[in-house]
């Protein structure tokens, strides 16, 4: 079966790799994904059946740093969903950048949030509801 995306995986860096991945065990967990593979002091990566966001120490040992204008954004799939990733992201340390809601320039069918994570990277849930797509 073809995928019908065009990513595998990414990766960000971390500085603090139990405090991010306790951070993403609680707020990918409301999207149903979880650890796929766990690497002890490095890092792990996260999916619902393979594994596509990895987040680790940078393989160069040097400090991990953010982009500007990066964002990753993790499908929900409902309202609710998104809503369940902006609250346990709050309540995991995560800093608000825009609660969860419609975001009509983005499209009708659009739904989401966004957070910085503990370490600054800027992390999105949404999801599309394709009732409200305009044809």
């Amino acid at each position: 079966m073809e995928s019908p995306s065009i990513m595998n995986h990414l990766s960000i860096g971390t500085n603090d790799v139990e405090r991010a991945l306790s951070f993403y065990d609680q707020v990918l967990g409301t999207l149903g994904a979880s650890r796929q593979i766990d690497m002890p002091g490095i890092g792990a990566a996260f999916g619902k059946l393979y594994p596509e966001f990895w987040v680790q120490k940078p393989h160069n040992e040097g400090e991990a740093g953010v982009a500007n204008g990066v964002h990753f954004a993790f499908n929900a799939e409902s309202k609710a969903a998104v809503d369940a990733f902006y609250q346990a992201a709050m309540k995991a340390g995560a800093v608000s950048d825009g609660e969860p809601g419609p975001r009509p320039h983005y499209g009708a069918a659009y739904y989401g949030c966004f957070v910085y994570d503990p370490d600054g990277h800027k992390i999105e849930a949404t999801f599309w509801d394709e009732t409200l797509s305009e044809v």
